[in-house]
């Protein structure tokens, strides 16, 4: 659940999301501030295009502190929390080669392991977010 506000330090009639969204112009004009319950990813553009947010459970007092660009929020997506994760990574295309298994956040792939690249991934369980 997120909810959104038009105005900073959450001003304004809120506006509440449970489900993703994939066009919320006609609920949102702006958004310059945000409660978050659970994570969502939020998109400045409808149909979840443009740049792209990772948001975590906090509250976000203005879109700068999520690191938005501007106030435009038109479509959001609710990940789901889910126990246990699982994510495994590969270092060829088409789930081939060498083998890693995560079952919790790695803060360094190419500190901890000796992968350089890494070619394609299966999520077995839970939500991941890679950063490059």
């Amino acid at each position: 659940q997120i909810t959104f506000f038009e105005d900073r330090n959450f001003e304004t009639c809120p506006c509440e999301a449970t489900t993703d969204q994939p066009d919320l112009h006609a609920h949102l004009n702006c958004c310059n501030s945000a409660k978050v319950e659970t994570g969502c990813w939020i998109y400045e553009c409808p149909n979840y295009g443009g740049h792209q947010h990772c948001l975590r459970k906090r509250e976000y007092p203005d879109y700068q502190h999520w690191m938005g660009f501007n106030d435009s929020i038109r479509s959001c997506i609710i990940t789901a929390v889910s126990f246990p994760y699982c994510l495994h990574i590969y270092e060829r295309n088409d789930f081939r080669g060498g083998l890693l298994e995560f079952m919790d956040n790695c803060p360094s792939l190419q500190g901890d392991f000796y992968y350089k690249d890494i070619q394609s991934c299966n999520v077995l369980e839970g939500s991941w977010v890679f950063y490059e």
